[in-house]
């Protein structure tokens, strides 16, 4: 659980202030979802480019390789893109 202990209290300040700093705090949360999304896609890339064992593959074109990895990006990245639209949207709105 977070510690607001030491923090003022939202309600004792100018209402400008309030909006400004949820508006800043939306704005960081945005910049760690980009951030993720960076690290999603460099680990999807690094996966994309390990060699692969082509001495069974070498005489045939029926061969399909199931990455099982991928679809956990994608969907973390799904999820991640529906964050980032719902804070985006919650910001328009300040």
């Amino acid at each position: 659980m977070l510690n607001y202990a030491g923090a003022p209290p939202l309600a004792a300040m100018a209402d400008t202030d309030s909006r400004q700093l949820i508006a800043a705090e939306l704005r960081s949360l945005i910049a760690r979802i980009d951030l993720s999304m960076r690290l999603i896609d460099a680990a999807m890339t690094e996966d994309d480019m390990e060699p692969k064992d082509d001495s069974a593959t070498a005489g045939s074109t029926e061969i399909f390789v199931l990455d099982d990895v991928t679809p956990r990006f994608a969907t973390a990245g799904a999820a991640l893109n529906a964050c980032r639209a719902e804070l985006d949207r919650a910001l328009q709105q300040l």
